[in-house]
């Protein structure tokens, strides 16, 4: 039934609660598991009440590409000893269309990826990229609600 999860990571401790279960679905169908990062462009607001970004900033796109791919092998390395046929991806541009795109575009059977659970101001302000794939996804996904500790 699924033969290729696509699991997408930013870097964080949240993000990475989706991995087990991606992980445990992988083993179960004998899937490949794909981790996909996307790294954002940076922007730059001036103000509170300024609408859109003022200054873009530059960054060196290949320096973290590096940095992004060295944290998925290490990812897919510890997966990989568990016997999970594991694939990485880095993308550029932004993560919710990222992640649609990509799912859509490589025949993705499902994308498992955690909800970091925010709500009012804070959701407002950072969006939700979880909620933009559910909505958008042309496959099953699979949320996994996930807390900070502490």
């Amino acid at each position: 039934m699924y033969k290729q999860i696509l699991v997408p990571l930013d870097g964080s401790d949240l993000a990475e609660g989706a991995i087990p279960h991606g992980a445990e679905m992988a083993k179960a169908f004998k899937a490949k598991l794909t981790l996909l990062s996307v790294i954002e462009p940076v922007e730059v607001y001036s103000q509170p009440g300024v609408v859109g970004p003022v200054v873009s900033v530059s960054m060196d796109v290949g320096d973290e590409v590096r940095n992004v791919t060295e944290y998925l092998d290490k990812v897919a390395d510890k997966l990989r000893k568990d016997g999970i046929d594991v694939v990485r991806v880095v993308r550029e541009g932004d993560a919710a269309s990222q992640i649609c795109d990509y799912a859509r575009e490589n025949h993705a059977d499902m994308i498992v990826m955690s909800t970091h659970g925010r709500s009012g101001i804070q959701r407002l302000v950072y969006g939700s990229v979880a909620e933009h794939v559910l909505h958008n996804a042309t496959v099953p996904v699979l949320l996994v609600r996930v807390r900070a500790k502490g």
